[in-house]
């Protein structure tokens, strides 16, 4: 059988597949969506797919996948939160969030690989490099989203933080934790064929 990494049209056409699944699966996490009172910001699940999508993906193939995904929502398919789509989600208040997936899949990715090449798998990676990735995949959604909900708002940014980001955060940490675990039960092989 001929190596991934000796076929790039193979190699090419895993990473095509696997990039589809990431956004079927930001898509998926995007329908789980639960309105929080008192923000427009609803609790989804999205943002942990685009994390895993960065993980599992090479910084330029998160950046494709991601950005695939938002054109689709931008397009009008009904791949946003709550099932709806259009450019318009891009000039609200959860614009910020949205455009963030793109450097935040980048970033999670970059982490996960630095020093280690493109092709390092995060399987292998130590557990503070993942959670140093992680940490960072997520805090970067909320440092681009959270500025632009409290422009989009006209209100001040510790307001937009305690509606934005704040009640999010228990729920990040423990989207971080399920996916540590999803690394930690998969086995090394699943992960190199496409990274």
């Amino acid at each position: 059988m001929t190596s991934t990494t000796t076929n790039p049209d193979i190699s090419y056409a895993l990473r095509t597949q696997v990039g589809a699944v990431c956004i079927a699966l930001i898509t998926a996490g995007a329908f789980v969506s639960v309105p929080l009172p008192g923000s427009p910001v609803p609790i989804v699940l999205q943002n942990m797919f685009v994390i895993i999508t960065g993980l599992v993906m090479t910084p330029l193939w998160a950046l494709v996948a991601t950005g695939t995904y938002l054109l689709l929502g931008a397009l009008g398919l009904p791949v946003f939160a709550g099932a709806t789509g259009g450019f318009a989600h891009f000039a609200g208040p959860t614009g910020g969030f949205l455009l963030s997936y793109l450097p935040a899949a980048a970033i999670t990715s970059w982490m996960i690989r630095v020093g280690r090449g493109t092709g390092a798998s995060p399987h292998d990676a130590s557990m503070a490099r993942k959670i140093l990735a992680l940490l960072a995949g997520f805090s970067l959604v909320h440092l681009i989203g959270l500025p632009w909900l409290a422009m989009i708002l006209e209100m001040p940014l510790s307001r937009a933080f305690w509606i934005g980001t704040a009640p999010f955060i228990p729920g990040d940490l423990l989207k971080a934790g399920a996916v540590i675990v999803l690394l930690r039960s998969l086995p090394s092989s699943l992960w190199r064929s496409w990274t």
